[in-house]
């Protein structure tokens, strides 16, 4: 009796006997309509093994019988068939339907007869791919051993070639497959199918990747079957042991492993890599060896042409300075919306080309990296985010997800920058709702631009919901831009002249040039539509560089018709002025005309005051220097301060023809005009009325003490033909006096 628990024999499991999958048998087809045959048959073949795989038999006692089996069953290795049966060529016929009609070649067929006068002739043993032919006399137990001995290794060469040949359209398959432009989940995905495909077992499968580096995580990026729900672990965390070893094992040799199962590696460029593990029962014979090898060559191949497009579509699709989607995949997305997806906003940030300019590139592109992850933070669950341009960003999803509070709220709190000083910014915003599905993402991008736009013109800071007059508008600019270029082009844009006239004397003292625009049809195009076209539009610099060409030109043909200085006042853009070499090509010019400086003049709007002072200032002083006199044009309704007037040195005032005959001219007016002239007399520059219209206005403004005036009363703008019948007119009055 065992006392205290105490046990004198301790029993283990048995140790597990490993077993060795048995290959499977060949079949042997028997078609003879005596069943004596069928039995001697098998006791002659009892207990034969071939390639280490045994026999097994099926039984048919007509040909109609054979075929029927035939049909049913593509595994029959060899076919034992009597020549005579229900015919007396009924075995012969059925060779014919075999290779004929059921097309199958791998069969090896035997054929037996006990009549010898029914003997196939020999043509049609080669026809038929016959391989014995023998009398049943004669079919000794030996020889029927050494006929299906060598029938059988007939059969196996045959579907070894077979095998291979079905593994290289296999090969040729997945490689078309894989090696289209696709993700990488789905590279995967496939990647099971045809690997399971070629190995010809079901989807029992997993892919593992190990990305970017050696020591990334490597993690389950495809599953099928039973291993579908480990899909996305890290490959530490899968609960088979033995797979996980597997896995780890084949990523670390970068081997193939052909044990329990079989695992094989796909190598990629950059030290990426995939294994993928597939649960296979039986080993693999040497043929599917060499297949499987040749097949990961081409995956890993395709794998690396993978990561190219991969590589080239990140590129070509995402921003990686701010880690968003850029224009173009902004527009794949708008072209691949839902329904709801129905607003688009276009955010510009206000003044970040000065933020640029006054600290540095890398500021701004912090800011830019700011910005994108605070859109990131706020709408990456409801819309799409993405940077479609140098400060700009868009947004799409449904009405209530981007709305204009949601994105007045990016910008209520200030930017932290990387030195931890807080930066507001203020943006400004275009949106548009969408009616049409059908409506292409580009086009919608352009519509929510004119927005854009709008919102920049009339309400800087805000948003701006999209018109289909703002596109109307935005086609008619677009038009006449077009047509104005097609205009300078074909030089169907001149220069008129309108005279500058002393108002004491009533001499003529000089002109100003004036760009006119006379259409096809015979139409002028007023100024003030296509100058500010052709300002936005970068046209403006080389129109001004025309100009003066043109006036300077003018002027110069004009020597010995008016007094030595008698000057030419050219109207500059403030985009013409900025242009380096600008003082460079007038005084160039000049020379070119043989004119001195006293006998030029440059108009410069108040505007040119928001630009950099001291760069303005130096080339006005530049031009002075030459004796060319600078102007200040529309004096009074821009930017005028004494600040101004204190650090650029004019030489002349244009009073604003507003102030002089305009609507609102008046006493308020009169007003301002004699505050104008009384700070001129101050600063000791000249001045200059525009707009005078009657001789009481010249008199007025004479009395006042404003030295020069221009104005229908004196002149309407004339071409050349007509200002030099103007001056000669003006010459005989004179004359006359």
């Amino acid at each position: 009796m065992v006392s205290g628990g105490d046990e004198l024999l301790v029993f283990t499991d048995d140790e597990p006997v490993a077993t060795v999958p048995a290959l499977p048998e060949w079949h042997i087809l028997i078609v003879d309509d005596e069943p004596d045959v069928h039995a001697a048959t098998k006791i002659a073949l009892r207990g034969l093994e071939l390639e280490g795989r045994s026999l097994t038999f099926s039984h048919a006692y007509s040909a109609a019988e054979a075929l029927t089996l035939l049909q049913q069953h593509a595994h029959f290795a060899i076919a034992l068939i009597d020549v005579v049966m229900e015919t007396e060529d009924a075995g012969l016929q059925l060779v014919r339907t075999i290779r004929d009609t059921l097309k199958n070649s791998m069969l090896r067929i035997i054929l037996r007869t006990g009549q010898p006068g029914y003997a196939p002739e020999i043509e049609t043993i080669r026809q038929y791919d016959i391989n014995d032919y023998k009398t049943k006399t004669e079919l000794t137990r030996v020889r029927l051993f050494t006929s299906v001995t060598i029938a059988i290794r007939s059969y196996a060469q045959l579907q070894q070639l077979e095998s291979s040949r079905q593994g290289l359209e296999q090969i040729l398959l997945a490689s078309r497959e894989l090696g289209k432009p696709a993700g990488l989940k789905l590279f995967a995905a496939g990647l099971v199918t045809q690997l399971c495909a070629l190995l010809k077992v079901k989807e029992e499968c997993l892919v593992c990747a190990a990305m970017q580096h050696t020591q990334a995580t490597p993690f389950i990026l495809a599953a099928a079957g039973s291993y579908t729900p480990w899909m996305g672990l890290p490959l530490q965390q899968l609960p088979d042991v033995t797979i996980r070893e597997k896995l780890t094992q084949t990523l670390v040799q970068r081997q193939h492993q052909f044990e329990q199962g079989i695992t094989v590696y796909f190598q990629g460029a950059n030290e990426q890599a995939l294994a993928a593990f597939v649960d296979v029962a039986s080993p693999l014979d040497e043929v599917s060896r060499r297949l499987l090898a040749v097949f990961c060559q081409n995956i890993s191949i395709a794998f690396e042409n993978l990561q190219l497009y991969l590589s080239i579509n990140e590129l070509a699709f995402f921003d990686s300075a701010v880690q968003l989607p850029n224009r173009h995949a902004f527009i794949a997305s708008l072209n691949q919306r839902k329904a709801d997806d129905n607003v688009v906003a276009l955010i510009d940030l206000d003044n970040f080309s000065y933020i640029n300019n006054v600290l540095d590139d890398s500021f701004g592109d912090q800011v830019l990296q700011a910005v994108a992850s605070r859109l990131t933070e706020l709408f990456h669950d409801i819309a799409c985010v993405a940077r479609v341009g140098g400060d700009l960003f868009a947004l799409h999803g449904s009405a209530v997800s981007v709305s204009e509070a949601r994105i007045a709220s990016v910008f209520a709190e200030p930017f932290v920058t990387a030195q931890g000083e807080p930066l507001r910014l203020a943006a400004t915003t275009g949106l548009i709702k969408l009616e049409d599905t059908q409506q292409q993402g580009i086009q919608i991008l352009k519509n929510v631009g004119i927005a854009l736009k709008q919102a920049k013109y009339f309400s800087r800071g805000q948003a701006q919901w999209y018109e289909a007059a703002f596109a109307e508008a935005a086609r008619e600019r677009m038009t006449l831009l077009s047509r104005l270029r097609t205009a300078f082009s074909a030089e169907r844009l001149h220069l008129n002249f309108q005279p500058f006239i002393n108002l004491a004397s009533g001499d003529i003292v000089g002109a100003e040039c004036l760009l006119r625009w006379k259409t096809e049809d015979g139409h002028f195009v007023p100024p003030d539509k296509f100058i500010p076209l052709a300002e936005k539009s970068g046209l403006m610099v080389a129109l001004g560089e025309w100009v003066l060409r043109s006036a300077l030109r003018w002027r110069a043909s004009l020597k010995g018709v008016v007094p030595e200085h008698f000057r030419v006042a050219i109207n500059v853009s403030q985009t013409q002025f900025n242009e380096p070499d600008f003082v460079a090509k007038v005084l160039q010019t000049m020379a070119e005309h043989h004119l001195t400086g006293q006998q030029i003049e440059v108009e410069l709007t108040e505007s040119i005051a928001v630009g950099n002072i001291k760069l303005i200032a130096e080339r006005i002083n530049q031009l002075r220097a030459q004796q060319i006199s600078v102007a200040i044009d529309d004096f009074g309704t821009g930017y005028s301060s004494l600040s101004l007037l204190q650090q650029l040195k004019f030489d002349r005032l244009k009073i604003d023809r507003a102030f002089v005959s305009g609507e609102q001219s008046g006493s308020e007016s009169l007003g301002i005009v004699k505050t104008i002239l009384a700070l001129a007399q101050h600063l000791q520059v000249c001045t200059i009325a525009e707009g005078i219209e009657s001789a009481s206005q010249q008199q007025l403004l004479a009395s006042l003490g404003c030295e020069e005036g221009q104005g229908y009363y004196f002149s309407k703008p004339l071409d050349e033909n007509a200002f030099y019948q103007f001056i000669t007119a003006a010459r005989v009055n004179q004359n006359g006096h």
